[in-house]
């Protein structure tokens, strides 16, 4: 996801997709000691996204 469609996203969303996130980011962490995953890159997405939910709703916090 992109940051401008983060923003969009209400507080509930974003939290409803951090988890979301995270459920993934587990998976395929599991999928990588197990020797499955085949797109390694695709961690490295997963955690960049779970930090822009947690930066929007860090400024949505701080903007209220």
């Amino acid at each position: 996801m992109k940051a401008k469609e983060i923003a969009q996203l209400t507080t509930d969303e974003m939290r409803a997709k951090e988890q979301d996130y995270k459920k993934e980011l587990f998976n395929l962490r599991f999928q990588l000691a197990t020797g499955q995953l085949e797109n390694t890159a695709r961690l490295r997405t997963v955690r960049k996204t779970i930090a822009r939910i947690k930066t929007a709703l860090r400024q949505k916090e701080l903007n209220k």
